[in-house]
């Protein structure tokens, strides 16, 4: 399974960093691919709970839109 969040606020690489580790922590997350620039943050895993997933975002201090 694969997901896109839209992701406000990331700024540089160190925002990156940020997100996916807040992502990667999440239960049946197996990988995410952030990009700063484009404001993304793919994530691939088993059984993947969006709600979770924004709160992890939210929690590392950022803003999903989508």
């Amino acid at each position: 399974m694969e997901l896109t969040l839209k992701v406000e606020g990331m700024m540089c690489p160190k925002c990156e960093n940020r997100t996916k580790k807040a992502l990667e922590a999440v239960a049946g997350v197996e990988n995410a691919v952030v990009s700063h620039t484009a404001g993304t943050a793919v994530v691939t895993g088993e059984a993947l709970d969006a709600s979770a997933l924004k709160a992890a975002v939210e929690a590392a201090g950022y803003k999903v839109v989508g």
